[in-house]
């Protein structure tokens, strides 16, 4: 079957933030297979230049960049004799992110993506938001911005993306609560003593999903869908209580929408990242992705569980982070990112992530976070206090 491209007026101009990241290899896939709907203002990445460049040559994109100032001179050579130009530094990802384009793929992780995805948003047009902390850590900065530049924000989680498609009809104020789906991970059935003892290794080993180590360990942790619990929060204007989480392994429903009257709208679809993407990429319209269709008479059975917050402390501490408000998401998310780079250098056991996160939490208490230097302040002092942790639990 041919792809089915939405004709567009004229070619969409795109950016991508984060472009040699999970989330960023797959949208490039989807812009290669549309070269003439599609064209790319800039590329943006963090050190990875080879790859950058093979990109940035494959779709004729206008600019480079890497965040990186070390990597300028590769890249400048690699892109030698081509079209685009070339930057490097913090200051010119930000350019780069203000540059016009219809579009623009925001998927630079952590913290180092908040004043990118800050400077898109404030062009006013369509962002493609996959870096969840940037509703997290600075959500009322981002709404704000929003609001005032007129864009618009389209999530790519899966089960954000889920539930924005819906609530197609919009009719927000007829909402119930809203249900995310969490596959489970590695560890959902494992005991505490199993998972006290899991290694790197066992903990990157997702059953279900291919992403990046980051958030593959966040998803053992279930940190993942507790970041995505708040960024609901922020995305939907709900309250905590509206929002839950549902453990199903096949993750095949992706996330649910329980109405007023007792309707009940879910989004289904194979667990594959290509799938949101295009869902954003296109929109309003549709396009066609080479991604597996899902046949449920295959899968043959659809399992929910009700999370352990035992086990899975990281969904309790998200929830008392979203109910404290103020700067606590952000150290909760600076605190975890710490926390999962110790564990991945096998410096603190798997079970101490949340304890860290927790210990901070404790440590720093309820600040506000009204602009994004103040996020930017709390980050750092939660990344500060959480090494701090981390060094001492090594020693």
């Amino acid at each position: 079957m041919s792809a089915q491209i939405p004709r567009f007026a004229s070619p969409r101009s795109v950016t991508v933030l984060g472009s040699t990241g999970s989330v960023g290899t797959q949208t490039i896939d989807l812009l290669a297979a549309a070269p003439d709907q599609f064209q790319v203002v800039a590329l943006v990445a963090g050190r990875n230049v080879k790859l950058l460049a093979e990109q940035a040559i494959a779709l004729r994109a206008r600019h480079a960049v890497v965040a990186d100032p070390a990597c300028y001179a590769e890249l400048r050579q690699a892109l030698a004799g081509t079209e685009t130009t070339v930057a490097a530094g913090v200051e010119a990802v930000i350019e780069a992110a203000s540059m016009p384009a219809d579009w623009t793929m925001a998927a630079i992780t952590g913290a180092a993506g908040l004043a990118a995805t800050l400077a898109a948003i404030r062009r006013g047009r369509s962002v493609a938001l996959a870096n969840k902390e940037a509703l997290v850590c600075a959500g009322e900065v981002m709404l704000r911005a929003v609001q005032e530049a007129g864009a618009t924000l389209l999530p790519v989680d899966s089960e954000h993306n889920a539930i924005f498609q819906s609530l197609a009809d919009n009719k927000h104020s007829a909402v119930e609560k809203i249900i995310l789906t969490a596959s489970g991970g590695p560890f959902r059935t494992s005991s505490l003593e199993d998972m006290a003892r899991a290694t790197p290794e066992a903990a990157l080993r997702h059953p279900i999903w291919s992403m990046g180590a980051k958030i593959s360990i966040d998803s053992a942790t279930m940190m993942n869908k507790g970041l995505e619990l708040i960024e609901a929060a922020r995305l939907f204007s709900l309250g905590n209580a509206a929002i839950g989480v549902l453990i199903h392994p096949q993750s095949v429903i992706h996330g649910l929408v329980y109405y007023h009257d007792g309707s009940v709208l879910a989004q289904l679809g194979s667990p594959d990242m290509r799938i949101p993407i295009a869902h954003t990429l296109a929109w309003p319209e549709r396009m066609a992705t080479p991604s597996p269709r899902l046949d449920l008479a295959t899968v043959g059975r659809l399992d929910f569980d009700e999370p352990d917050v035992q086990r899975f402390p990281a969904l309790r501490l998200a929830r008392e982070a979203l109910r404290a408000g103020g700067g606590t998401p952000a150290i909760l998310s600076a605190a975890n990112e710490v926390a999962v780079d110790a564990f991945l250098q096998r410096r603190i056991g798997f079970l101490d992530i949340a304890r860290t996160v927790e210990e901070v939490l404790s440590a720093l208490g309820t600040p506000p976070a009204d602009t994004l230097e103040e996020v930017i302040a709390l980050d750092s002092a939660a990344r500060r206090a959480a090494e701090g942790l981390a060094t001492a639990r090594a020693a």
